[in-house]
């Protein structure tokens, strides 16, 4: 059957691209701008070089508006923050002194001044730069950046939609800044904001815009009736202005609910929706307001936060349903492609076959053109693609890597029993202080030590087969034993060995697991200049072999301190992972939790004392709305518990978490019944470890006293009053010290530094406890 045409022809568009360029060239000019090898000027035309590329590609797929502004330099949320003049007070100097530094002084801080907090985007894996906002603070208009980057597009020949995040979720994001009130609200300031943002769409009007978009994803979330009511007064506010372009209000990652009536009686010109996070949800909500009359729908129909390609059908079947519902309805991703790799077609060495059931975002672009012509024209304009699609769509679906009996005959077989430990955390707390004899205020480290450039040369080497696996290993056995003889003469008192041999938390066990695949480009930002190549989750996991154990035991074979085993967490491989979409994320996270647990009791087996599973990811991958949490976190936790279960009592299970709101999942912290949780805490100012407190938490926490994110060196004094605070929330028998997450992107000369400082932290504060402390 061939589709109904639409009344006007649909446009497609993408909500936002992915920022570092074919090569990661952004990434290094920025960080050649750092090392004072690539001037201003350099590093401003390579990013006008990669904003043309992407602006021509778009065009030349067919896609008719092309977004613009939603190019960074380090984070979209920071440059909200500058188009606002919302600058911290300890920066203000900074920026005024050059905007450039400022600017990089506002996301990294100076050895004299602290950044800004980062925190994740929403449940994703990528960090923006956290607003500091305050009943004093004074919002101005700056917005060169979104203006030049219009003209730039204008001048090419492209139609440009500015992207700017809107004003509620801005201020719905952004937190009291340091010694203002803890319960200031900042949406408070709305009314204060909405003139700067008036004026920024008058000026991007004038630079010739007929559309903005207001990226509004914090309505998704759950919203207070004040909040909805500030969402309602916002656009009436900006709708109403005389000198504006058309508005398109734009949200993702899930269900709007009531915000979708706010919006849709908006005097605004049209609405931007998730149709693939929220299921039918937003389609039936749309359809209960009695749609968009008068209005345009973008149609967010090609997920935008995962690999696997569209199915057509599916995608044309919603589409139809749309088309009675709004004045014209367009195409696009369900959020910005910022979240996906550039191009699949760079992979040369995944199988052909699985090749095809992969989308990044080239070919998501490229899917979102053909869904529009096939609205426009009918089915029959676009019978190839259909047929194709159903081709790899049932190759995929019929692929033995997809299912393996014995995996899932494992997985059904599991038992509560199988998820508890053998004894209560104050039982085994007492067996292990009696078995590792730790010192009051332990130090450690997270895990992961500076990957050298000699380190990431050796490893290029082997994969060029300049150096054979001797060589190679020969090189890994030198920096363990460097990264140990350091800590050991720092004072640390658990040691790790490094991690040279991987390259990343997730892709080193992903490329020995089964089921899992890697890619060679798959480059998504995760913050600034830190990119990851999440790997492709596509079958179902097992181990066919010891990961770690090998080199965990000889780096302790080295020393008599504790060498702590590292190990990723079944929810974070699942949440860095482009993950299956064909069977339930609990069921995954079971198939991952228990090839970890191979794992687990093979390094207790060979002698292993300390485990460290990290979870990090455990907050992000909450969902957006509490009605969902308690079905996640009962998986989520069941899944760690299941990993970590089986070793004997004075094995010590560590866990770590950073980077992230941990104040509503205390409880599943506590759930996951490891013996010590680590946290980051330095940017937050020890706010997780007053969460622990007011909880109740019983166990041993470590809230970070290093900003690993930073290339500051923390003070032996800054440490030490961290470690106070810290003891104010959490006696002294149960507080660990460390950084706030892995040192991996670190150099070597800040590390020793800082890590230094932070033992002579730690003992400086034991020598000022009672005795009775310990």
């Amino acid at each position: 059957m061939t589709a109904k045409p639409a009344a006007a022809a649909a446009r497609a568009t993408v909500y936002g691209y992915p920022r570092q360029g074919p090569n990661r060239e952004l990434k290094k000019a920025i960080e050649g701008y750092w090392k004072g090898r690539v001037d201003a000027a350099a590093l401003r035309e390579t990013a006008a070089e990669l904003r043309r590329g992407t602006w021509q590609q778009l065009a030349e797929a067919g896609v008719h508006d092309v977004p613009t502004g939603d190019f960074s330099y380090y984070d979209h949320v920071l440059d909200t923050s500058v188009m606002v003049g919302a600058v911290p007070g300890r920066h203000r100097a900074a920026v005024d002194a050059d905007a450039l530094d400022g600017y990089f002084a506002m996301a990294r801080g100076t050895q004299d001044v602290a950044p800004l907090e980062m925190t994740k985007w929403f449940d994703t894996n990528y960090h923006y730069l956290v607003p500091e906002l305050g009943p004093d603070t004074v919002f101005t208009a700056d917005s060169a950046k979104q203006v030049a980057e219009c003209a730039e597009a204008l001048a090419l020949g492209h139609t440009p939609r500015p992207v700017l995040v809107g004003p509620v979720t801005y201020l719905l994001l952004a937190k009291p800044a340091p010694g203002v009130a803890a319960d200031f609200e900042p949406l408070t300031l709305l009314d204060r904001l909405l003139p700067v943002y008036a004026e920024v769409l008058a000026d991007l009007r004038a630079a010739g815009a007929a559309w903005v978009q207001l990226d509004e994803p914090a309505l998704v979330q759950d919203r207070t009736p004040a909040e909805l009511n500030a969402a309602a007064r916002a656009y009436r506010a900006l709708g109403g202005l005389a000198d504006r372009p058309q508005l398109l209000v734009a949200s993702y990652f899930g269900r709007l609910g009531e915000a979708l009536t706010v919006l849709a009686k908006a005097p605004v010109d049209g609405l931007a929706l998730d149709f693939t996070e929220s299921g039918a949800g937003n389609l039936d909500d749309l359809a209960a307001a009695g749609g968009l009359p008068g209005k345009r729908l973008v149609a967010g129909v090609v997920n935008g936060r995962n690999i696997w390609i569209n199915d057509y059908e599916k995608s044309l079947a919603t589409l139809g349903t749309l088309l009675g519902l709004a004045d014209r309805v367009d195409v696009s991703a369900s959020c910005s492609l910022l979240h996906v790799p550039l191009d699949a077609d760079a992979e040369r060495d995944i199988d052909p076959q699985i090749a095809r059931w992969l989308a990044f975002a080239r070919q998501k672009t490229e899917e979102i053109v053909v869904l529009a012509r096939g609205l426009t024209g009918g089915t029959d304009t676009i019978a190839a693609e259909l047929a194709a699609n159903r081709a790899d769509l049932a190759s995929r679906a019929g692929a033995a890597l997809t299912r393996d009996p014995a995996v899932r005959a494992r997985t059904a077989a599991v038992t509560d029993a199988d998820g508890r430990r053998s004894q209560p955390y104050t039982e085994r707390s007492a067996a292990q202080r009696a078995h590792l004899g730790l010192p009051l205020l332990p130090t450690t480290t997270i895990g992961s030590f500076p990957q050298t450039t000699e380190l990431r040369t050796a490893r290029a080497d082997l994969r060029a087969g300049r150096i054979d696996e001797a060589g190679y290993e020969e090189r890994i056995k030198d920096e363990i034993r460097e990264v140990l003889s350091f800590q050991e003469k720092a004072g640390l008192d658990v040691l790790v060995h490094g991690e040279p041999e991987r390259n990343d938390m997730v892709q080193y066990f992903a490329e020995q697991l089964t089921g899992y695949l890697a890619t060679q480009h798959g480059w998504v930002q995760s913050y600034g200049t830190r990119y990851v190549r999440p790997p492709v989750l596509a079958g179902d996991i097992s181990r066919p072999e010891p990961m770690t154990v090998r080199w965990t035991t000889y780096a302790q074979s080295l020393t008599a301190r504790p060498v702590k085993g590292m190990l990723t967490g079944p929810v974070t491989m699942l949440a860095w992972s482009f993950v299956r979409d064909d069977q339930p994320l609990g069921d995954t996270a079971r198939q991952v939790a228990l090839a970890l647990r191979d794992e687990v009791n093979d390094l207790e087996a060979s002698g292993t004392s300390v485990i460290q599973v990290d979870e990090p990811a455990l907050r992000e991958t909450l969902p957006l709305r509490a009605a969902e949490h308690a079905a996640y976190l009962e998986w989520a936790t069941e899944s760690f518990r299941l990993a970590t279960g089986g070793v004997r009592p004075d094995t010590q299970i560590h866990t770590h978490m950073c980077y992230a709101e941990f104040g509503d999942i205390v409880q599943a912290i506590d759930d996951l019944d490891a013996d010590v949780i680590s946290l980051e805490a330095a940017r937050s100012h020890m706010q997780v470890a007053r969460e622990l407190a007011a909880h109740g938490y019983p166990r041993e926490a470590g809230p970070g006293v290093y900003d690993i994110h930073s290339p500051r060196i923390p003070s032996t004094e800054e440490a030490a009053a961290l470690l106070r605070k810290g003891l104010e929330a959490i006696p002294a028998s149960r507080l660990w010290v460390n950084p706030d997450c892995g040192l991996k992107t670190r150099g070597w000369p800040e590390t020793r530094a800082s890590l230094e400082n932070l033992v002579a932290a730690a003992r400086e504060i034991r020598a000022e406890l009672p005795t009775e402390a310990a």
